[in-house]
């Protein structure tokens, strides 16, 4: 289980990490569309959009359906839950790091207050 899960997230990471790949999760957020639209609209040819549409594929963002000579691609079942979840995890460490490090700051300020009022009297 644990391995499926670090695979799938690679996966995931590896597809989202390009941008062409992005907009086109964008894009198809807001209607599914054809190679050859996803190509045009990015100024892609039709092979190197193929291929992004197959990371993606790979990864379960998109589906693809091929009626006659038309693959039309929509969003795939993945609702990115175990990603937002690693997301999380490393979210709260930081911002638990974060707090500490802020009260450490925050107590050397008021040490190094308390210290200068003293000198002053």
């Amino acid at each position: 289980m644990v391995r499926y899960l670090h695979t799938r997230v690679d996966a995931s990471f590896a597809a989202l990490s390009d941008p062409a790949r992005r907009g086109v999760l964008e894009q198809l957020g807001r209607s599914d569309a054809s190679i050859t639209e996803l190509a045009e609209k990015f100024h892609m040819t039709l092979t190197g959009m193929k291929k992004h549409v197959s990371v993606l594929e790979q990864a379960g963002l998109v589906t693809t359906q091929k009626v006659g000579r038309v693959r039309t691609c929509r969003l795939g079942e993945s609702r990115l839950e175990a990603e937002v979840e690693w997301l999380e995890t490393y979210r709260r460490l930081w911002a638990a790091r974060f707090d500490a490090l802020e009260a450490v700051v925050d107590q050397l300020k008021a040490e190094e207050n308390a210290d200068g009022t003293q000198d002053a009297d």
